[in-house]
Parts: structure tokens; sequence; C-alpha cells
């Protein structure tokens, strides 16, 4: 049997383990999902733990996804981001990859948004990092909105320095109206809205072009996504980014096409 994990602090909320296992059973897979909470200062040794162990695959979570990076060897785009947060042991040694991007990527083109044009992601954080590389990498023009123009305008200038052709500039909230104007997609790539009625972007500047993607998933319908339905855009909830991340891990560990049907159920009946 096949022993797949998670590292984070705190990891009792995740959503992974169900998820995958129901992936394994839809596949009929012998393997096992579990959940590991190191101190906080310990992801090298996690993951060098978990490698003697004999797991076969580590997904990796707040707070330990740039740490991490130092006990593995990173793909590029791990590298680029600056972030791991899946690791495969099946090599020599352990690699370090990033489904982030991938996640946000897949879940907008399975809702049928183009990924073309202006891309708008509000966020300079973990998940704006991750958003904007991937967007960048299918030749998206990237504008970073961030409440830190300074932080925006440094994700800008990585994505523009380290991705052929990029076109990507750093802006405050102040610009999301213009901004917005004549994009085509928009991922809120914050906290804002989790758990609340908050939105970090306002209402008046949302339209029908836009492909509009919140990564917060509690609760499944924020308030950004209820105004851009509002506004005709096409919606897509954070649950999807979640499931495509962890369905790009699960395809990496085992070699095979995720059930992504299966994986999808099993996490919105948690939500």
């Amino acid at each position: 049997m096949d022993v797949y994990g998670l590292i984070g602090n705190p990891v009792g909320h995740s959503l992974s383990p169900p998820m995958h296992e129901a992936g394994y059973e839809a596949l009929g897979v012998d393997a096992r999902y579990v959940t590991f909470e190191p101190p906080v200062e310990g992801a090298a040794a996690a993951v060098e733990g978990a490698a003697d162990l004999g797991v076969a695959g580590l997904n990796v979570t707040i707070p330990f996804k740039q740490d991490a990076l130092v006990a593995v060897e990173p793909d590029p785009l791990a590298r680029r981001i600056g972030a791991v947060n899946t690791v495969d042991f099946s090599g020599e040694r352990p690699t370090g990859h990033n489904t982030d991007a991938v996640g946000a990527t897949r879940a907008l083109r399975a809702h049928d948004v183009t990924l073309s044009g202006t891309a708008v992601v509000v966020g300079a954080g973990g998940a704006g990092r991750a958003v904007a590389f991937g967007l960048a990498d299918e030749g998206m023009t990237v504008r970073v909105a961030n409440r830190t123009a300074s932080k925006a305008d440094g994700l800008a200038d990585e994505v523009a320095a380290t991705t052929d052709g990029a076109d990507a500039t750093g802006h405050g909230l102040d610009a999301l109206p213009e901004l917005l104007a004549d994009a085509d997609v928009l991922v809120n790539a914050t906290s804002v809205g989790m758990e609340s009625e908050e939105t970090p972007v306002p209402a008046d500047a949302l339209h029908g072009d836009l492909g509009v993607l919140d990564a917060v998933y509690r609760p499944l319908e924020t308030r950004l996504l209820r105004d851009a339905a509002d506004a005709g855009a096409t919606t897509v909830d954070g649950a999807w980014m979640l499931l495509y991340q962890g369905v790009a891990a699960f395809e990496r560990w085992t070699d095979r096409e995720a059930p992504v049907d299966a994986m999808n159920e099993a996490l919105r009946e948690r939500l």
C-alpha cells in the first residue's frame, strides 16, 4: 500500500484526505492519505523524515511551502514561484512542484474561461504569486493589484523577468476599476471574503466579459462571486482551484488520470 500525505500546521481542517482517498477508491488504488503536523520550524526535517519512512508523495501547506524548498529539488515553476506544495519521492532525490498555478488555470478552463488577453490578480502573497506566474505562462498580460503596491510591483517584476515575453505590472487596489475595464480574467488570491461579507473589488468595476475566480472556498459563494454573477460574469468558486491543485498532485504521484468527478464530490460534501 502506498502512503501519501500532507504536512502543515495546523492541518486538522484539511479537505485533502477525503478528496484524495475518494480518488484512490474510484480507481481501485491501494493507498492512503494521511496528515502530519510538524513544528513550524520543521519543514525540511518533515520532508526528510517522510522520505525515510517510504511516503510516496507529500502535499505541503501553510506555513511550510517556502521552507520545504531547501529539502527538495524544485522544478522551474516552483523555483520561480518560490514555494512548493507537492513533493514527489519517486526519484533519487525528492522533487518539489507547485500545483497551485495549474489549479487556477484548470479551474478557469473547466468553466470555459479563455486564458488570453489580460488577467487581474488581486493579492501578491503565496496564492497570488502562483496564479500570476501560471497566467503569465499561459501568455496572458498580468496586472497584479495589492494593498501594498510595492509588493505588487515586486511580484510583477519577477514575473516579467522570468517568463518569456511576459507583460506584467504592479498596482495598488485603487487602480482596480481602471484595470478591470478591459480585463478578461479576474482572480482574487487574497483571503478577503473568507467567512465574511467583504470583497476586495468594487462591484461597479465588474462586467459581463470577465471570468472571475475567487480562491476563497469558505463560503463557496462569496460576495465577490455574487457581484460578478450580477454583472453577467462567468464565476468560479475557490473549491475548483483546491480540487485541481489536488488533481495535479494525484496525477503526478500515480501517473494515472484523476477521477475528477469523484474527488470533486468528496470535496464538496465537506464544504
